[in-house]
């Protein structure tokens, strides 16, 4: 039997019953193939959630040092209910990957960055910042367990919108610290090669300008109704309305944690500066078409459809 008339043999044999394949992607949305997770042995090693940050006020600037910004941070206000006196630091990535640090002065670093997926890392990020918040200075905090049915993100912070800090590399890791014989400096140039210089727009929320040295990208996360935005953004880009620069295009998108993403190409020597003005009007251009409830035409509807062949789910 040829290779195309085994898989298709294959595939019928699974679902001529309505049953998943082993190999199929999960019917819970997790993006895992079944075998590796309703379909295993030991089932699903926790619910998967869709939008793990959704009620945060800063969901999407969260969403976007977790997946986008290679270096940043942001104080994170604790929710009253938490006992402590400790002050904590939001960062996209700490050494090693670590989950979170405590720092000599007590102060917690808690990583958007992490390695563990348990299937909602607002609870993992949740009981990796307990467990720190219990630890001693100098300690280095993990997951190794699922967090089971503990508290979320948003039952530990108050509601307040993230001051956010885009770093040019990651000497805040070490900014404290003695580092006199040059150690710590070799370690930084590695990371800092890595990091793709980017900014955070200030005229709107949860926008990134990065240069990835062939290419200047705006990415730009966006909270609304996937099928609304989809539409809104076809709408704007048949009026000649989606075009943030002079030579920029919109590309596509991510789709991640339960939002869009949309990606604009943008010519090399751009920079972040002059995307502020554009980004300011074109937000507020697609909040008036998000409002519109008047029905696609047929150019827009092969725009909408033209976007969403090019969407690439992450997480």
């Amino acid at each position: 039997m040829g290779k195309k008339s085994r898989v298709r043999a294959r595939t019928e044999a699974t679902t001529t019953n309505g049953e998943v394949g082993p190999r199929q992607p999960c019917p819970c949305g997790s993006g895992k193939r079944y075998k590796a997770c309703h379909g295993s042995p030991s089932g699903a090693p926790q619910t998967f959630v869709g939008r793990p940050f959704e009620g945060l006020v800063s969901e999407c600037d969260v969403i976007a040092m977790r997946e986008l910004v290679p270096a940043a941070t942001a104080p994170l206000r604790l929710a009253d209910s938490v006992q402590t006196d400790r002050t904590v630091l939001l960062c996209s990535l700490l050494p090693m990957a670590a989950p979170a640090l405590v720092r000599e002065d007590g102060t917690v670093w808690l990583a958007l960055q992490v390695q563990h997926q348990f299937g909602d890392p607002s609870r993992d990020l949740a009981a990796v910042l307990q467990k720190a918040l219990d630890s001693e200075p100098g300690a280095m905090i993990g997951l190794t367990d699922p967090p089971g049915d503990g508290p979320r993100l948003q039952d530990l912070v108050a509601d307040d919108p993230l001051d956010i800090t885009v770093h040019d590399g990651f000497e805040f890791w070490i900014s404290d610290l003695d580092d006199s014989d040059g150690t710590l400096g070799a370690s930084l140039e590695r990371a800092n090669a890595a990091a793709n210089p980017t900014r955070r727009l200030g005229s709107v929320e949860a926008a990134y300008w990065t240069n990835v040295g062939t290419k200047e990208h705006l990415r730009w996360v966006m909270p609304h109704d996937e099928e609304k935005l989809l539409s809104a953004l076809a709408k704007l880009h048949v009026a000649g309305k989606d075009v943030i620069a002079e030579g920029a295009r919109l590309v596509g998108m991510f789709r991640v944690h339960g939002v869009l993403v949309p990606v604009w190409d943008l010519p090399v020597g751009t920079g972040a500066e002059v995307l502020e003005q554009p980004a300011a009007r074109f937000a507020e251009e697609l909040a008036a078409v998000l409002d519109e409830d008047a029905p696609l035409t047929a150019e827009e509807r092969a725009a909408r459809s033209g976007l969403a062949n090019r969407q690439l789910t992450i997480r």
